[in-house]
């Protein structure tokens, strides 16, 4: 009986445990939540997701060893800064390098624009890239608007902008 007693005991104990454990409700500040609300940039902060809403969106993906990931960069900075809030461009390092590795690559290329800490490609619905450098253009509505493989220069960049 004791046996019977010492083993009911435990199940219950178990069954009060796996309850618990499978409580689905999450805060807002629990990190398996955060990919909803917003993608973690290198900087520590976190870029909300209706920050996309009413923007073109340029999502590329870089590496330090890619050289014409090296030479579209500069024009990458140069259509966020042209223009300014009409536009969001994300880097994405194709490496995936722990952020204490990728803030120094990032810095030593030039990048000035937000650099997500991690790639982003389920959240955004989108495929690793097999050609670097690429970039995945969205609409201002939030479509995929097209992938554009290969170094860009600041005219193709404008152009996907017009064309779509």
């Amino acid at each position: 009986m004791k046996l019977v007693r010492s083993r009911l005991v435990f199940l219950l104990g178990l069954i009060v445990l796996l309850a618990a454990c499978a409580d689905d409700s999450r805060s807002p500040q629990d990190p398996a939540n955060a990919a909803a609300d917003g993608i973690e940039l290198l900087d520590g902060s976190t870029l909300p997701l209706a920050d996309f809403e009413g923007r073109w969106v340029f999502v590329n993906y870089w590496a330090e060893w890619c050289a014409p990931c090296r030479e579209e960069i500069p024009e990458l900075n140069a259509l966020q800064e042209e223009a300014g809030d009409r536009v969001l461009v994300l880097g994405v390092n194709f490496d995936q390098l722990p952020v204490e590795v990728m803030g120094p690559q990032a810095e030593k290329l030039g990048i000035r624009f937000a650099v997500a800490a991690e790639d982003p490609r389920d959240l955004l619905g989108i495929t690793l890239p097999e050609v670097l450098p690429s970039t995945y253009v969205f609409d201002p509505q939030g479509n995929q608007a097209g992938v554009l493989l290969g170094p860009q220069d600041l005219d193709q960049l404008r152009a996907v902008m017009q064309e779509g």
